[in-house]
């Protein structure tokens, strides 16, 4: 029932149009540009772009007023590593074998709607569990404005090798013509043609799997599982199109690796060391460490089957791995958000801000790792993720300070995105 509450307000909230400029009223602005709060701001919005920020003197006449007068405003939310076709079934590793391209289009798009409304505007998807480009298909369909929905960026699949955390390792071998949901290549050729053929069906990111997964059966996510030659040449190709390589990276050396070789994210990054924080800093690479799916494992998946290996593997090096992540944002590596799930239960996927503070971040910084810096990694900073002139008018409110209470975070009453008004709860 969610799901069809959320649609239904999106397409009615999609006829509405730009009749003129709109003037919103906060009591506070915090822009994702400026390291303090602006207290009464007025946001204009025209032809769903951000026309200027100041006081109640830049209200045009004839303009319409939203009252937030009791609401702090951000930009919207930025979550740079999420997987909508999935479920949260135990079955995840078979989830692709079980339901249909179509089916997860479905349930991909009630899922970024739901993040939407819970203050969403932009996802990157690292791959998803689907043999064909369903996530891709429903972006390109909120694009063509036949929905209401985030803006959606990212790659058809992930790139692994075999008995790598991309392939199905638990079945015998006999069963050779069992179909998985990512791409498994073994040496340059094969690396080469599937970067191509991700960029030919519409990713505008290439996920490399450089390391073993904690989730997949039969890997080990210490392990490092491209050669130097395979990396070099998925970045070359990605490279000469202008398509920007995530590296899923747990293992300290695929870290190293991947930086070396010019990845511009790094997905997890578990294991690193001081030299591998060394590197980000000299690279200029993002860190998208993924807390929150490590909650998720611990809060409800202690008794998990399908996900023991994860559940165990966190248990075990949970303090070591947040030690260093500790110690990276207090060096000053570029760290940003990205939950790692499904946004099933999307207020849920908010605990990556808290859980950013909980480990060295203030508030304010780790809101702008969800806003102004994520949308840098996106290569998108020029359009979105600042309130300021020129800027997409992408837009959320809550009712308390989420400067002195990150988890308020989690409770959005209003988001605006290219200027149209999808939720206004009072």
């Amino acid at each position: 029932m969610r799901s069809m509450k959320i649609i239904t307000a999106c397409i009615l909230i999609s006829f509405s149009g730009y009749s003129q400029t709109t003037a919103i009223l906060c009591k506070q602005l915090i822009d994702g540009k400026n390291n303090q709060s602006i207290p009464n701001a007025v946001i204009l919005v025209e032809s769903g772009r951000i026309k200027s920020v100041g006081g109640k003197d830049i209200i045009p006449k004839g303009a319409t007023i939203v009252d937030l007068s009791g609401y702090t405003i951000l930009p919207g939310f930025i979550d740079l590593h999420c997987h909508p076709l999935g479920n949260g079934d135990d079955d995840y590793q078979l989830y692709h074998l079980e339901k249909s391209s179509a089916a997860k289009a479905m349930q991909c798009l009630s899922n970024v709607q739901g993040m939407l409304m819970a203050g969403w505007t932009a996802l990157r998807v690292p791959g998803d569990l689907d043999v064909g480009y369903a996530h891709l298909e429903v972006r390109n369909a909120i694009n063509k404005g036949q929905f209401v929905g985030p803006r959606i960026f990212g790659a058809g699949h992930w790139i692994s090798v075999t008995g790598g955390g991309g392939d199905l390792n638990f079945f015998s071998y006999e069963q050779k013509g069992v179909i998985v949901d990512g791409l498994v290549v073994d040496g340059a050729e094969e690396m080469r043609k599937a970067v191509r053929n991700e960029i030919k069906y519409g990713s505008d990111w290439i996920k490399l799997l450089v390391s073993g997964a904690f989730m997949t059966a039969g890997d080990n996510p210490q392990n490092v599982h491209f050669s130097d030659e395979e990396l070099n040449v998925a970045m070359d190709e990605a490279t000469r199109r202008d398509v920007p390589v995530m590296a899923h990276a747990h293992s300290t050396e695929a870290i190293k690796m991947s930086i070396k070789a010019g990845a511009r994210t790094i997905e997890h990054g578990s294991f690193l060391d001081d030299e591998g924080i060394d590197l980000m800093k000299k690279n200029g690479t993002y860190l998208v460490p993924t807390l929150t799916i490590g909650k998720w494992f611990l809060e409800f998946n202690e008794n998990s089957q399908a996900l023991s290996k994860a559940v165990g593997l966190t248990k075990k090096h949970k303090p070591q791995i947040e030690a260093m992540l500790t110690k990276a944002i207090k060096s000053g590596v570029k760290v940003v958000v990205g939950s790692d799930l499904t946004g099933e239960n999307p207020e849920y996927l908010a605990n990556e801000f808290s859980e950013l503070v909980r480990l060295g971040m203030t508030p304010m910084q780790a809101i702008k790792a969800g806003t102004s810096l994520a949308a840098e990694a996106l290569n998108k900073d020029k359009e979105f993720g600042t309130i300021e002139a020129g800027k997409l008018a992408d837009l959320v409110g809550v009712k308390g300070d989420p400067l002195s209470d990150i988890n308020e975070l989690k409770k959005v009453k209003f988001v605006m995105i290219g200027g149209k008004i999808v939720k206004n709860e009072k």
